[in-house]
């Protein structure tokens, strides 16, 4: 069974039994096969038999589990469902008592009816009658310790079974349900557990806490610049994947045999992934600093013993290593990279570093409608965010298919970075992804323009490049073109620059409108980089196909993608309407759809402004009479402080 076969519904949240909001329950299109009214000939053996037959079997693939009925021997289990009776009083006894041995913090609770006219009552609150409204029950109780799936099973028939999947997160009130009528696999159910969108929310939160610790520690205690920080946890999270390091790191008696064993295990890690010697040699030379750090090799501190290094090691290991494992598609380097020029202010260096914040870099694939067939290219891919995302996608695409993900990771992501300390990031980043061949390359992407072109037949382009670089061919948009220019004819390149590209009349721009076709343009909210102050938009183009004067570009007012911004997690999405806000956008874009307040097709050439704002009409239904008192406020006040 593929992972596609389970979906949640979204927004699907229910709070103990009771609905929120208006959502469709009714998960189920299979109806009830059951017509007898004879309740003696009910047996609900006979649903417990099915269940039991399934799991049985289900064991033989996945052994590591433990099934109980009706009583467990966990006594933290047991404690909890002390007093969880369906009657009001007493030990709550689901059918069925699932806990895994690997998975020592999940739980399957079943609960069986014979009659599937017994399967969910209209409010969810008769547990004694109904399967699912007691299976929610006893979740609510083990939800305070566990996360648990709750499963509601009804039918005496394999053919009229019915079947309802909740997700409980611990000590979270909100559950989730899950689309689907059947009895999975234990390897499914794990995956509906991690891939339940409200622990993937959590477990970001939690890591982005522990990366403002890991900065301090990084800052204080081990005394390294800006740039080792993300060098040392890539280190890190390499030197993990091999089970010798994993095994032996606790055992070094010093700090400097720990330091050598780092940087050589990540030296084995690459050698392993068979690189061309140059690419080895610039991805190896960064992490070098890690074996004469004075801190990091240093054994004593203030005449006590010191264990910097070992205790980052340790940190790393029960912190982020299974965040990756768990999440692949996040770009956990990257993120890390970000939150530590977060907490120093931003990039100091003047490099024109903005890292693309995650949900931009899954919009962009959504733009362009990336497929596992396809080639991504990157031309300034710093640490892969937008290859990350472009790979998962093309993963999914794949279906399962390992032939095709192997060509996925080995030949179908591009990437270009020019400088060493990014390239390094970029690539440990690709290789904790199974990838040890990624086409990434160290060079100044003008002069990769050729051998991008014929080596790789790229067909979509992503970029964020360097923003306000001074020089010839440093503009924002120069690469954009470069990008284009490796694109096979017809393909689509994604962007993302400053919006005074756009705006500001430009030769790039003419350059643009006469060898390739402005698709589309978005305006991006304006504290999308934060903390660096930057407003900028989306240039959506079709590579090697001259503009049509006559061709309407469709420009997007996106400006509120739902996120806030907070005072230790940066920009997150606290009120989880972001996809529901990206499904919009994508459908508005994909049609072309015009509509007022949001969006709008306009002719355009190259001394035109490129943005929504210029040519949208305003929505008035969205404006209130506050809305028009406030103004007035700002316009008076603003007339006062000027003396006016």
């Amino acid at each position: 069974m593929s992972s596609e076969t389970f979906k949640y519904e979204n927004p699907e949240v229910y709070h103990y039994g009771k609905k929120e909001g208006k959502f469709n329950t009714n998960f189920f299109d299979i109806p009830s096969l059951f017509s007898g009214d004879d309740m003696a000939t009910l047996n609900e053996r006979e649903t417990e038999n099915i269940v039991r037959e399934h799991f049985r079997k289900a064991k033989k693939q996945y052994s590591a589990v433990l099934i109980e009925e009706q009583r467990t021997k966990n006594p933290r289990i047991e404690k909890l469902l002390k007093t969880a009776s369906k009657q009001g009083k007493g030990a709550g006894k689901p059918e069925f008592i699932i806990t895994f041995n690997q998975e020592n913090d999940l739980i399957i609770l079943i609960e069986c009816k014979a009659d599937v006219k017994k399967h969910e009552s209209k409010d969810r609150d008769k547990p004694k009658e109904y399967a699912v409204d007691g299976v929610l029950l006893y979740a609510s109780y083990l939800s305070k310790d566990y996360n648990v799936i709750a499963i509601a099973v009804s039918g005496q028939t394999k053919k009229e079974l019915k079947v309802s999947t909740f997700v409980f997160l611990q000590g979270i009130v909100n559950y989730r349900g899950i689309k689907g009528n059947s009895l999975l696999s234990f390897n499914d159910y794990i995956k509906v557990y991690k891939t339940n969108p409200d622990k993937e929310k959590r477990d970001v939160s939690k890591l982005m806490k522990y990366s403002k610790k890991l900065h301090n520690d990084l800052r204080d205690v081990s005394k390294l610049s800006e740039p080792e920080k993300p060098l040392l946890v890539s280190a890190i999270l390499i030197a993990l994947e091999n089970e010798s390091f994993v095994s032996s790191y606790s055992k070094k008696n010093n700090a400097s045999e720990l330091a050598k064993l780092l940087v050589g295990t990540v030296k084995e890690v690459l050698e392993y992934a068979k690189l061309p010697e140059p690419k080895l040699r610039h991805i190896i030379q960064p992490y070098n600093f890690i074996e004469v750090h004075p801190e990091l090799t240093r054994d004593e501190y203030r005449g006590k013993p010191a264990k910097i290094l070992f205790e980052l090691i340790k940190e790393i290991e029960a912190n982020v290593k299974p965040f990756l494992k768990d999440y692949p598609q996040h770009d956990v380097i990257g993120q890390f990279y970000g939150e530590f020029l977060r907490y120093t202010g931003g990039d100091k260096k003047g490099l024109g570093i903005v890292l693309t914040p995650r949900h931009i870099t899954e919009l962009f694939v959504e733009i362009a409608d990336v497929k596992k067939d396809d080639v991504v290219y990157d031309n300034c891919c710093g640490t892969g965010g937008f290859l990350i995302s472009a790979m998962k996608k093309m993963v999914d695409d794949a279906n399962g298919d390992g032939r095709i993900i192997n060509a996925i990771k080995q030949n179908r992501l591009v990437g270009v970075e020019p400088q060493s300390m990014m390239y390094a990031l970029g690539c440990a980043n690709m290789i904790l992804r199974g990838d040890g061949k990624a086409n990434l390359y160290k060079e100044d992407s003008s002069a990769m323009i050729d051998t991008i072109s014929q080596n790789h037949k790229c067909t979509v382009g992503f970029l964020n490049p360097p923003y306000s670089q001074k020089g010839e061919g440093l503009n924002e948009l120069d690469f954009v073109l470069e990008n284009l220019e490796c694109l096979q004819k017809n393909s689509i390149c994604v962007a993302i620059v400053p919006m005074n590209c756009a705006t500001a009349p430009s030769p790039q721009k003419e350059e643009l409108l006469k060898n390739h076709t402005l698709e589309a343009v978005m305006s991006m909210p304006n504290d999308l980089f934060y903390p660096v102050g930057i407003i900028t938009c989306i240039m959506v183009l079709r590579a090697k196909v001259p503009h049509n004067p006559s061709r309407e570009t469709w420009f997007g007012y996106w400006k509120d993608d739902g996120f806030v911004k907070t005072k230790h997690e940066g920009r997150i999405d606290i009120k989880h309407i972001w996809e529901k806000i990206k499904e919009t956008w994508i459908d508005n874009y994909r049609n072309r759809k015009q509509i007022a307040g949001s969006s709008v097709l306009h002719k355009v050439t190259a001394n035109d402004e490129w943005c929504a704002e210029a040519y949208m009409e305003t929505d008035y239904k969205t404006l209130k009479q506050e809305d028009f008192e406030k103004e007035v406020k700002k316009y008076v006040l603003f007339k006062v402080i000027n003396d006016e």
